[in-house]
């Protein structure tokens, strides 16, 4: 009872300090500065940093023990390995600046983001499902359900940042191109 206590507690803050920082800090640094400033990125890297030590909340003692399928651990692995490769791939794309907010603004629309316009967020994604396949609980679907969350927000405020700057130029961009999938 106590481990769930805690996971519901450090579940709800990270939630809530996540939802602040990107809906809130975040968005205030792109409109008042057009870029994210250091606090803010510090910030929403922070908050990554603590999600992505989340699963030591509720990972068992014999981790990284795999006790699954054969073919739901060669798809997690794929996923994961599959998701870290695109997210490099995509962060030296678009630069690492760029990739964390704090380069020159522009309307990346070759490479992945022909396809989707946040290829980052969903290599990210493809990583984490990746993980809740090879270590399957409900705390790792809870991770899971708080990633698309957070993500979701931070696309949000990009999304706002990026109409500004780009105006009718961003919003045809938007009906080529998916937010995620189609």
């Amino acid at each position: 009872m106590r481990q769930i206590s805690l996971y519901l507690l450090a579940y709800l803050l990270l939630l809530c300090s996540g939802l602040i920082i990107l809906r809130m800090i975040v968005r205030r640094a792109y409109r008042v500065h057009g870029r994210l400033t250091q606090l803010p990125a510090t910030l929403q890297a922070v908050l990554f940093f603590v999600y992505g030590g989340f699963p030591s909340l509720y990972l068992k003692d014999d981790w990284p023990a795999v006790d699954v399928h054969p073919l739901q651990h060669g798809l997690g692995l794929l996923l994961i390995f599959g998701g870290s490769a695109l997210l490099f791939y995509g962060m030296v794309h678009l630069g690492f600046l760029r990739s964390v907010g704090q380069g020159k603004p522009a309307l990346e629309q070759s490479g992945l983001y022909r396809h989707t316009r946040n290829p980052q967020a969903l290599a990210c994604g493809g990583y984490i499902l990746g993980f809740t396949l090879l270590w399957p609980s409900w705390y790792a679907v809870g991770w899971a359900v708080l990633y698309v969350i957070l993500i979701h927000a931070m696309v949000l405020t990009e999304e706002e940042h990026l109409r500004r700057i780009h105006g009718l130029k961003y919003d045809s961009f938007c009906e080529k191109v998916p937010r995620y999938l189609r």
